[in-house]
């Protein structure tokens, strides 16, 4: 696997080298040709948009590109549906998920010891570089929510403190996804699929049966002890003194654009509210991961407080901020993200966005 490299010239370089194709051919094994861009888009260093327009530049034939770009639209259509769903992607979304066993975290799942052998390299790789495959998301979601019958929403607030590219919307809906909340069926995969995308022959695991023996499955004796979701980091002490109340732009968690409003004149902020951090929480790796990132808005200025406590500095007509659910408290002037497309709203399901945007899509 790839590291994630925080500079922007080194981002940059990584956009230049996706390859469409092989991703199309590839993606779903363990050693496909993914494009590790999610920790950027995620982290609003760069946009799904860029992204489209380097493909765009590479002239390929739609049949080389359009995996790709429909896997970056699945990005923006999670967005739109937080976007419009709000608060309500923290819940069951369509339907109740059912059976549910437990509302926390299996012991096993945490502690990377289910016995699948793929599924438990995985977990100790998301320790240690807060990257997971995305098929592999699938595979321990399943496992959590269709098989422990734990509620999704622990194991994916989990899953999302550990994530360099943790997204609430991308993270929570994909698992209600998995979970059937927020889907049409339930997904999962049995040790066949999990051996065929992540190099492995592992045999006699509780997965290791046919799909029709899943309806009937009882929770393996293996995953029955829960842990509550534990996550520990520290916000950085940042001294206010230095804020003026001029023109200013509001960077976070979502926002880190280094072109944002370029070679302008702004006093740049990157807002830690500890109440966002508190509900939402992420691990050390993540944030400082997050902080190095920050680095490439030249002159930016950390203030680590709620935003309250910045508009009593900085009054509204001052601050500027990019539209982003997490920001519904702010005050000033919204400005409006960059999206692949011209559509928006909420769509009932991927294909039904997919079906109005691809034509606008496939160039």
């Amino acid at each position: 696997m790839k590291g994630f490299p925080t500079k922007i010239n080194q981002i940059e370089e990584r956009i230049r080298g996706i390859q469409p194709a092989a991703y199309s051919a590839s993606r779903n094994y363990k050693a496909g040709a993914v494009t590790y861009l999610s920790p950027y888009i995620s982290r609003g260093v760069i946009s799904t948009r860029q992204v489209l327009l380097h493909i765009y530049s590479l002239n390929l034939p739609p049949s080389h590109t359009e995996k790709l770009i429909q896997e970056l639209a699945w990005r923006d259509y999670w967005q739109q549906v937080w976007l419009h769903k709000k608060d309500e992607i923290f819940q069951d979304l369509k339907s109740s998920q059912s059976p549910v066993a437990n509302l926390s975290i299996p012991k096993a799942v945490i502690e990377a010891k289910t016995g699948i052998e793929a599924v438990d390299q995985a977990i100790k790789e998301l320790y240690e570089t807060g990257y997971m495959h995305n098929h592999m998301r699938m595979y321990v979601a399943a496992i959590c929510c269709n098989i422990a019958q734990s509620h999704w929403l622990q194991p994916a607030r989990w899953m999302y403190s550990l994530l360099l590219d943790g997204d609430l919307g991308s993270n929570h809906l994909s698992w209600q996804w998995v979970a059937g909340t927020n889907s049409s069926k339930k997904y999962v995969a049995n040790q066949d699929n999990i051996n065929k995308y992540f190099s492995s022959d592992q045999k006699g695991t509780f997965l290791d049966v046919p799909y029709a023996d899943f309806e009937r499955m009882e929770v393996p004796d293996i995953l029955k002890e829960v842990k509550p979701l534990e996550a520990r980091m520290s916000l950085p002490y940042a001294s206010t003194n230095t804020l003026k109340d001029a023109p200013t732009l509001i960077y976070n968690y979502y926002n880190l654009d280094p072109y944002w409003h370029g070679g302008e004149e702004f006093q740049r902020v990157l807002l830690l509210e500890p109440s966002f951090f508190e509900k939402f929480p992420v691990s050390q790796k993540c944030l400082d991961f997050f902080l190095d990132l920050s680095s490439n808005i030249a002159d930016i200025q950390v203030f680590v407080g709620e935003f309250d406590e910045l508009n009593s500095i900085v009054s509204s007509e001052h601050l500027i901020y990019k539209e982003h659910p997490t920001n519904s408290l702010y005050k000033g002037k919204e400005e409006p993200r960059e999206w692949m497309s011209s559509v928006q709203g909420d769509y009932p399901s991927f294909f039904a966005f997919w079906k109005k945007s691809k034509k606008e899509l496939l160039q």
